[in-house]
């Protein structure tokens, strides 16, 4: 049996009523409470979530922004000191091997924030595509907690925590200060399709921090949010989900990730195969669909037209925000049109479902 590990703050999940799982080899607060009423909370006041089971990883080194650059799909010479850019990096046939968030303090120094299941998978591809270049790496994954707040009041509750004008933190950048006391890295980033914060911080330190983040925003509404409600969260808003709408097999492309992949600027690794996809033509596309007949899409059904089998669900849920039960299809290009009906298949019972445009939620991001 594959041991599970443990996150500093999985101390404070009982005192809140967390109830655990295992999610990518970690044992985690699928709830605390209830998953639409977290979910609501986030969507209107603010919620705290522990993520430090995510992977954090150190680059120094002369040609940190040259290997950067190589390892992944965006453009990380565009990038300003202390901004943070959304990423993929791909095998080389344009599969994908993580998404992940990549700070820039120099050209010389970077972090990459990884998926928690892949750290170790992730870690060794980074290490052998280093070989060739002067950096430094190292897993900094232990020596790094996590800890998230999400939502409309989400600034106004970690302003008190701090001196730092968190209002000059603009979408996607970051700052080295203190919050609490403590020394931080707190960025404007998050996983919810909501403003708000992750604050990365020493382990020893993450206890004091989420007690305080929650006594000091009691009064704002601020509440522990499990991993239930923030997967409910990221799905509307059309936030990938490692191992669902991206995966060795997907390419950024099918995703619907275009956006992030500059196939304009220096090599990296996999372009060639994104390029010739682009070139061709995408065979499959990720869409949007909400059912028409009762029942709720989950991951894996099977998605058919006219009996033939033209796709598979990625990801599926009610959605609390929509009232509508929706879902995420990687399905054959020429039916990725808006309006577009199809089944989707559970065991013998086939659904009636149609494609809408996505993302389901506007993002309520502060820029």
């Amino acid at each position: 049996m594959v041991d599970v590990k443990r996150t500093p703050l999985f101390e404070v999940y009982e005192q809140y009523g967390g109830k655990i799982v295992e999610f990518g080899g970690w044992e985690m607060p699928v709830q605390y409470s209830n998953i639409i009423e977290e979910h609501q909370t986030v969507r209107q006041a603010a919620g705290i979530f522990d993520v430090s089971h995510m992977g954090e990883i150190s680059v120094v080194g002369s040609e940190a922004e040259a290997f950067v650059q190589n390892l992944v799909t965006n453009n990380v010479k565009s990038m300003k000191n202390f901004q943070v850019q959304y990423n993929l990096m791909c095998y080389h046939d344009g599969g994908v091997v993580d998404d992940l968030l990549v700070y820039k303090y120099s050209t010389e120094r970077y972090m990459l924030v990884v998926n928690a299941s892949n750290i170790e998978k992730d870690f060794a591809w980074i290490v052998e595509n280093g070989k060739n270049f002067a950096v430094e790496l190292k897993n900094i994954s232990n020596d790094t907690s996590q800890i998230a707040v999400q939502g409309p009041r989400a600034e106004e509750i970690m302003q008190k925590l701090t001196d730092y004008d968190l209002q000059s933190i603009k979408f996607f950048y970051f700052a080295e200060t203190k919050v609490g006391g403590k020394d931080v890295i707190i960025s404007r980033t998050g996983y919810t399709g909501e403003d708000g914060f992750e604050v990365y911080l020493q382990p020893g330190d993450a206890v004091e921090m989420w007690n305080l983040i929650l006594e000091t925003g009691k009064d704002l509404g601020v509440k522990p949010i499990g991993l239930g409600a923030r997967d409910t969260l990221r799905f509307e808003a059309v936030l990938p989900l490692y191992g669902h709408e991206i995966s060795k097999d997907i390419t950024p492309l099918e995703a619907g990730l275009g956006f992030f992949v500059k196939l304009d600027t220096d090599d990296f690794i996999g372009k060639d195969v994104l390029v010739k996809q682009k070139a061709e033509g995408l065979p499959r596309k990720l869409v949007g669909f909400e059912m028409i007949d009762r029942g709720i899409p989950r991951a894996e059904f099977e998605v058919q037209k006219d009996g033939q089998i033209i796709g598979f669900v990625t990801t599926g849920s009610y959605s609390p925000t929509l009232d509508k039960n929706i879902g995420l299809a990687l399905v054959q290009s020429q039916y990725s049109e808006l309006g577009t009906e199809f089944e989707i298949v559970r065991g013998k019972r086939a659904m009636k479902a149609k494609v809408i445009a996505k993302p389901f939620y506007k993002k309520n991001y502060k820029k």
